[in-house]
C-alpha cells in the first residue's frame, strides 16, 4: 500500500506546478482522495479533496480559483494543478487516499516540497 508523490520544486510567485499522487497496493477507485499541506511551524491543512468516482471536490477558501484537484482512476493516479502561486503556498504536499470497508482505512504518501520565491 503506498502513495508517491512527485512535480513539487521551486517556482516564482504568479507560477504554476503540478503535483502527481501515484497509488499502488489497493483499489485507488474506492478511494476518496485529497492533498493535504504543512508549512513550516504550522499544522497540515486540507487543500483540496475529490470524491472515488471523481466529478465532486472540495478546496480551502484560500486556494478557490487557482488549484485544481483532478484524478485519473485508469492510471490510479490523483493530481493537484496549482496556479496562481503565492509564497504562502509554500508547503510539503501530501496525498491521502481513505474509505469505509468495515472499517476506516486510509494512506499517506511521503510529501514533496513546493517553494514559492523569487
Amino acid at each position: 500500500v503506498q502513495l508517491v508523490e512527485s512535480g513539487g520544486g521551486l517556482v516564482q510567485p504568479g507560477g504554476s506546478l503540478r503535483l502527481s499522487c501515484a497509488a499502488s497496493g489497493f483499489t485507488f477507485s474506492s478511494y476518496a482522495m485529497s492533498w493535504y499541506r504543512q508549512a513550516p511551524g504550522k499544522e497540515r491543512e486540507l487543500v483540496a479533496a475529490i470524491i472515488s468516482a471523481g466529478g465532486r471536490t472540495n478546496y480551502a477558501d484560500s486556494v478557490k480559483g487557482r488549484f485544481t484537484i483532478s484524478r485519473d482512476n485508469a492510471k490510479n493516479t490523483v493530481y493537484l494543478q496549482m496556479n496562481s502561486l503565492k509564497p504562502e503556498d509554500t508547503a510539503v504536499y501530501y496525498c491521502r487516499g481513505s474509505t469505509w470497508s468495515g472499517r476506516y482505512l486510509e494512506v499517506w504518501g511521503q510529501g514533496t516540497l513546493v517553494t514559492v520565491s523569487s
